[in-house]
């Protein structure tokens, strides 16, 4: 039996842009996906702490360093500068395997730093 369980998690990120004029999909800076084992074009599910909004998208790789955390397209509409949003990815695995499986999580820092 397979089962879907917690891959990666960034848990209360901020989001520091919001482009509703551009393809959808989620920026993020490319040490935070690093660190929570998430990639280029990987689906994701944002929830956004501050209005309750759970929306599911793709990352973009944003540039190293900066802090990035952009809604674009679409989801720009589900969450304003300022808000906080937890950054989630899942991974279908069997029942055995996930008994012992530990995600990654990250809890970023102000400005979205490690």
């Amino acid at each position: 039996m397979e089962i879907e369980v917690l891959k990666s998690k960034i848990h209360r990120a901020v989001i520091t842009e919001a482009n509703l004029h551009y393809v959808g999909s989620l920026t993020l800076d490319e040490d935070l996906m690093d660190a929570s084992n998430i990639i280029e074009h990987e689906k994701v599910q944002i929830v956004n702490v501050n209005n309750g909004t759970r929306i599911e998208t793709y990352v973009i790789r944003g540039k190293r360093g900066s802090g990035v955390c952009c809604l674009n397209g679409p989801a720009a509409r589900q969450g304003a500068v300022g808000d906080v949003v937890i950054v989630i990815s899942y991974a279908t695995m069997e029942f055995g395997e996930a008994r012992s499986f530990k995600p990654w999580i990250v809890f970023p820092k102000e400005g979205n730093r490690l």
